[in-house]
């Protein structure tokens, strides 16, 4: 069966996950996570993707970005692909690539979406814990959270207009997302973004699928014909 072409829409944040080949940390300290964070930063300039969120762990990547141009998302992750997996391989003496196939991805409605999909990019209450958290980098990971936290400003973050609805001053925003990480998640929300992004399904109201598949010409979601299928997903880090 043809591979769907990827849903992308320009001006609409996405939730992309890349894990690592086989369960294999692509992520071995922090200088590590530091060099692919600057691969990030270039490729997000070379493919004009704004870059909203961030999450590294061990094995896995988690973005929350905007691109520009259809081919946006294609373009950030070949361009920082390249970047990060020429210094992995001639760091630990590696060939081919430490990553688990094409990343996936999810476009989502920004009005409801936009917040739980923040959270589970940056694992944001994990950053509340004590230092090293405050750092920036943790011991096993890096995330964006310390920085819609107040802890720190990472100029590679580029805020959504979502996020205003926090507050009026960067004061009140981070404040107010504080107590938003502080509460449980919903029941099935983890779930129903690892579903959207790993079967490249739209994350929203029937309204937003519907304006997506207007746009794109693509279905926004999984045809209901027949028994379900089960659908098989990663084991979640977080």
């Amino acid at each position: 069966m043809a591979r769907l072409r990827r849903i992308v829409v320009p001006g609409h944040p996405h939730v992309i996950v890349h894990l690592g080949r086989q369960g294999a940390p692509v992520f071995r300290d922090a200088a590590d996570r530091r060099r692919y964070l600057v691969a990030l930063a270039e490729a997000a300039r070379i493919a004009r993707v704004a870059v909203h969120a961030y999450g590294l762990w061990p094995g896995e990547v988690r973005l929350l970005v905007s691109p520009q141009s259809e081919a946006g998302l294609a373009a950030l992750m070949q361009a920082v692909g390249l970047r990060y997996v020429r210094s992995f391989n001639l760091k630990y003496s590696c060939t081919g690539t430490p990553w688990e196939g094409r990343f996936r991805s999810t476009v989502i409605e920004p009005q409801t979406q936009f917040l739980p999909c923040l959270r589970f990019v940056e694992g944001a209450a994990d950053a509340l814990s004590p230092a090293p958290a405050a750092a920036g980098f943790e011991a096993d990971r890096a995330s964006s959270a310390a920085h819609h936290l107040g802890l720190r400003v990472d100029p590679l973050v580029s805020e959504h207009p979502a996020i205003w609805g926090f507050g009026n001053t960067p004061f009140e925003r981070h404040a107010a997302y504080r107590r938003f990480v502080q509460h449980p998640a919903e029941e099935g929300e983890l779930a129903a973004i690892l579903q959207a992004a790993w079967n490249g399904w739209v994350l929203g109201s029937p309204e937003f699928a519907a304006m997506v598949e207007a746009l794109t010409g693509r279905r926004p979601q999984r045809a209901l014909r027949g028994r379900p299928r089960k659908s098989v997903l990663p084991a979640s880090r977080k």
